[in-house]
């Protein structure tokens, strides 16, 4: 049994060439690393590694996250700048009984003195959208996040029952320099259990980290709810909540595959899609229709929106 799913269409190339690995007996860690680093390494894609847009100061923090769900070693780091491929950092202190999750000056230094490779991760097109905000904000005084919050999250599972997390983001455009989000904290942004299963999310993380999504997503398969049937719950829950105590809910978004390959996602909003291949399941992108009662209408996107979310991502811009 093997299995991979991904928040995001912009997963699908690397989860194409991870899941042909996972077919003949491959690591789902590596499957993991190198299906983000292939996210992290395209600069069209604005929330992810390189080409990810920078905050309120035009600096790139880039945070990531990496978990095993065989023994439970993880490792994040958060705000890190200036070094490519923040998976592969963050898959490297998995590996260390301590200091686990390093943040900004710290999280570098152990990049560097690891050997990862050093890059500034600042773009011209992402010069371009923060140039271009900053003409809008003349208008508007109102900071507001970046409406895309994409970041990308993916569970795998191997033949030898081994399942990974990693989650991988920029964060949200014009941020506090030093802010995090929820995507390497485990429980929020990623949680795995190679026994039961795992889950991943995407969206506000300030509204997912109230909800500790994904921990409550496994916790939840435990109980015995399918994937489907916990991606449900608990988005409905958590968006409903913070609709009545906070009158607002942000952008929230899960997927989850389980132990037996079986798999679920679920979103708040119009616009998330998230690609997932098994032994039962081709390789498919798919696209999420929220319902009024909390269950969601999955629908398979057919090329021409593939070929339409690419095209609009890597689309010329021009300096306002």
């Amino acid at each position: 049994m093997w299995g991979m799913i991904a928040t995001w269409r912009m997963a699908l190339e690397g989860v194409s060439q991870a899941v042909n690995d996972l077919k003949i007996s491959g690591d789902a860690g590596d499957a993991i690393e190198q299906a983000i680093k292939q996210v992290e390494d395209f600069p069209y894609y604005k929330s992810v590694g390189y080409g990810g847009l920078p905050n309120e100061h035009m600096q790139v923090e880039l945070d990531a996250a990496y978990l095993d769900g065989d023994n439970f070693d993880f490792g994040a780091v958060c705000a890190l700048k200036d070094f490519a491929n923040p998976i592969s950092v963050a898959r490297s202190l998995s590996k260390l009984s301590v200091n686990n999750v390093l943040v900004g000056e710290g999280a570098a230094l152990y990049a560097h003195q690891a050997g990862f490779e050093r890059k500034n991760m600042l773009t011209e097109r992402a010069k371009i959208h923060y140039y271009n905000r900053l003409h809008d904000m003349k208008t508007s005084q109102q900071l507001s996040p970046y409406a895309g919050h994409d970041t990308v999250g993916m569970v795998a599972l191997d033949q030898k029952e081994h399942m990974v997390a990693g989650t991988s983001t920029s964060g949200l455009f014009m941020k506090k320099a030093g802010r995090v989000g929820d995507s390497p904290f485990i429980g929020s942004g990623l949680y795995v259990d190679s026994q039961i299963g795992g889950a991943t999310a995407t969206g506000l993380g300030e509204d997912l980290m109230k909800g500790l999504v994904s921990y409550e997503i496994v916790r939840q398969m435990k109980e015995g709810y399918s994937p489907q049937e916990a991606c449900e719950r608990v988005v409905y829950d958590i968006t409903n909540t913070l609709k009545k105590r906070r009158q607002q809910a942000g952008d929230i978004s899960v997927v989850a595959l389980n132990a037996e390959g079986k798999w679920g996602a679920a979103s708040n909003i119009e616009n998330f899609s998230f690609v997932v291949a098994t032994e039962q399941t081709p390789l498919t992108v798919y696209r999420i229709h929220p319902q009024n009662d909390g269950h969601m209408e999955l629908e398979k996107a057919d090329k021409k929106w593939l070929d339409d979310y690419l095209a609009e991502r890597m689309k010329p811009l021009e300096m306002k």
